[in-house]
C-alpha cells in the first residue's frame, strides 16, 4: 500500500509473489517465447526463480551491485560481474531478462548493452514487476509503473539488518 506521501510503498509476502505471477501472465500472454532466464542478482532473484519454475526454463543468475550504502538505501557506483552462472552451457537463443524493478534504469541498461554485444544470444527482453517513473529505461514487461517513484518496501528488507545474534535470541538458541 502506498503511503499517503507518495515516498514510500510497502510490499507484503502476498502481493511480493501476486506480482510475480502478474508479471508471467503478461510474458505469457505477449506469445514471445523465449529459451533461457537470466536474472540479476540480488533483487531479481526470487522473480527469475519464480518464472524460471513456472516456464520451466533454464535459469541463469548475473550479480550486480549499486546499492550498498545506508542498509542498501543509497545508490553508488554500478557493479558487473564478469561472469554469468549457469547450469549448462552459454547464454544464448532467446534470453528473458528478470530484475525485480527499473529504478533509475542504470543497471537494466548497463546490462542490455553489455548482452546485446553476446554474438550467441539471438533475442534479449526484460522483465521487472515495478518501473518508477525515474527510469531512463522502460523494460519490455513490468506489471506497475510508478510515476512518484517511491522507495519500495520489499518484504525481505528485514533480512538486510537481521544478523546471525538476533536470529539466536529469536529462537533462544
Amino acid at each position: 500500500m502506498l503511503t499517503d506521501d507518495g515516498k514510500n510503498l510497502y510490499v507484503s509476502w502476498d502481493e511480493y509473489h501476486m506480482l510475480i505471477e502478474r508479471l508471467a501472465l503478461k510474458v505469457h500472454n505477449s506469445g514471445w517465447a523465449f529459451d533461457q532466464i537470466l536474472c540479476l542478482a540480488r533483487g531479481g532473484m526470487r522473480p527469475g526463480d519464480i518464472l524460471s519454475r513456472v516456464f520451466d526454463k533454464p535459469l541463469a543468475i548475473m550479480s550486480t551491485s549499486s546499492y550498498r550504502a545506508e542498509a542498501g538505501t543509497l545508490q553508488g557506483r554500478l557493479e558487473l560481474a564478469k561472469y554469468i552462472t549457469l547450469p549448462k552451457g552459454e547464454l544464448a537463443g532467446r534470453v528473458l531478462l528478470v530484475d525485480d524493478l527499473a529504478d533509475s534504469g542504470v543497471t537494466l541498461k548497463a546490462v542490455v548493452d553489455r548482452l546485446r554485444c553476446t554474438p550467441d544470444i539471438s533475442e534479449l527482453r526484460s522483465a521487472v514487476i515495478w518501473v518508477k517513473g525515474a527510469s531512463n529505461y522502460t523494460p519490455d514487461y513490468y506489471v506497475e509503473s510508478l510515476p512518484t517513484s517511491p522507495w519500495i518496501h520489499q518484504p525481505f528488507e528485514e533480512y538486510d539488518t537481521l544478523r546471525p545474534d538476533r536470529l539466536a535470541r529469536k529462537f533462544a538458541i
